[in-house]
C-alpha cells in the first residue's frame, strides 16, 4: 500500500500538466462518485470550462475549489475556442467538465478536443460516471457490442432515417432523452422496431430514486402512460435479433427447419411463420421455395 500511495502522491504532485486539456468526469447524481484525481485536478488547473457556471459553481464550491469558471456551450462554442485554446498555448492547464457525467459525449466537448490536438495539445481524460455505459450495464441487454446515440435529432424527415437505422442495428443502442419526450419515443420506436423488442429504460442513476425497468417496448409504453415520466433517461434498446439470425442460419439450413416441421404434420403456412420467426427470413420466401419443391 505504501508504494501505490506513494505513486499516487507523485501523480497528483505532477498534475496538472502544462499546456494539457483535462476531459474530468463528474458525478451523474452521486458525489461520492467524483475521484480524488478528479477533485485534485478541479483545485490545481488554471481554469474550468464548463456548461452552466451556476451549476458547476455549486460542484467546486463543495470541493473548496478557487479556480475561475468560463461557460463554454454549443452557443458560444467558436468565440470560446479561441480563449481556450490560447490558455493552452500560453502553458495553462484547462478542465472540461459537463453538467453531469463525461465531456465530450452528446456535448461541445468534441470539438475543444479536436482542436486542442490540431493545435498539439495533449489531451488527457480523467475517467468517471458515464450514463450509458452505467445503464447498458445493468439493463440485462447484450453489452459485448452496443452503438450511442444519444438524442435523436429533431428534425423529422432525418429523425425517421435515424430510427431506421436503429431498427435495423443488430448491436445494443443506447439513447438519451428528457422526460416530456419519452413516450414519443417509445411510441417511434414500437413503430420502427416492433412492440416487442426488448429495451432498458434507466433514470436517476446513482441517485436515491434510481430506477431501470426491462420490459419490451410495449410494456414500457404502457407504464409510462400510468406513471408520468421524471428525470432524465437513457434507453438501452436491444438490437435486431431476426437479422442478426438470418445472418447466422444459411438458406438451406432455413429450408431444412421448414421441411423438418412438414414431415411431422406440421401445415405449410404455419411452419413457414415458425422458421420466419426463428431465423429471419421471409415467412413468403420460405412458403415459395416450399412450393416450388412440391412443383417439381
Amino acid at each position: 500500500m505504501d508504494l501505490i500511495d506513494n505513486q499516487q502522491h507523485e501523480q497528483n504532485r505532477l498534475e496538472p500538466c502544462p499546456g494539457t486539456l483535462y476531459l474530468v468526469a463528474t458525478p451523474i447524481g452521486n458525489l461520492g462518485d467524483l475521484s480524488p484525481r478528479a477533485i485534485s485536478l478541479l483545485k490545481k488547473v488554471s481554469l474550468v470550462a464548463c456548461e452552466d457556471t451556476r451549476k458547476s459553481g455549486k460542484l467546486l464550491k463543495i470541493i473548496n475549489s478557487k479556480v475561475p469558471l468560463l461557460s463554454y456551450h454549443k452557443h458560444n462554442l467558436k468565440s470560446r475556442l479561441v480563449q481556450l485554446l490560447q490558455i493552452l498555448e500560453e502553458n495553462g492547464s484547462i478542465a472540461l467538465i459537463s453538467d453531469a457525467g463525461l465531456p465530450g459525449i452528446s456535448d461541445p466537448g468534441e470539438e475543444l478536443v479536436k482542436a486542442s490536438r490540431k493545435n498539439n495539445h495533449e489531451v488527457i481524460c480523467i475517467p468517471g460516471a458515464c450514463a450509458a455505459t452505467t445503464a447498458l450495464v445493468i439493463s440485462g441487454l447484450e453489452s459485448q457490442r452496443f452503438c450511442f446515440e444519444g438524442f435523436l435529432p429533431k428534425k423529422e424527415s432525418i429523425r425517421k432515417k435515424r430510427l431506421k437505422d436503429i431498427s435495423e442495428e443488430k448491436r445494443t443502442t443506447v439513447i438519451y432523452e428528457s422526460p416530456h419526450q419519452l413516450l414519443k419515443l417509445l411510441e417511434e420506436l414500437s413503430t420502427f422496431c416492433g412492440k416487442e423488442r426488448p429495451i432498458s429504460v434507466a433514470r436517476e442513476l446513482t441517485k436515491i430514486y434510481e430506477e431501470s425497468i426491462t420490459k419490451t417496448i410495449q410494456e414500457l409504453i404502457e407504464f409510462y402512460k400510468a406513471n408520468k415520466p421524471k428525470g432524465e433517461f437513457t434507453l438501452v434498446l436491444g438490437g435486431n435479433m431476426k437479422d442478426r439470425i438470418k445472418d447466422e442460419v444459411s438458406e438451406s439450413e432455413a429450408l431444412n427447419r421448414l421441411n423438418s416441421l412438414i414431415d411431422k404434420g406440421e401445415k405449410s403456412n404455419i411452419a413457414a411463420r415458425k422458421v420466419a420467426d426463428e431465423t429471419g427470413y421471409n415467412k413468403k420466401w420460405l412458403y415459395s421455395k416450399l412450393h416450388k419443391k412440391l412443383d417439381k
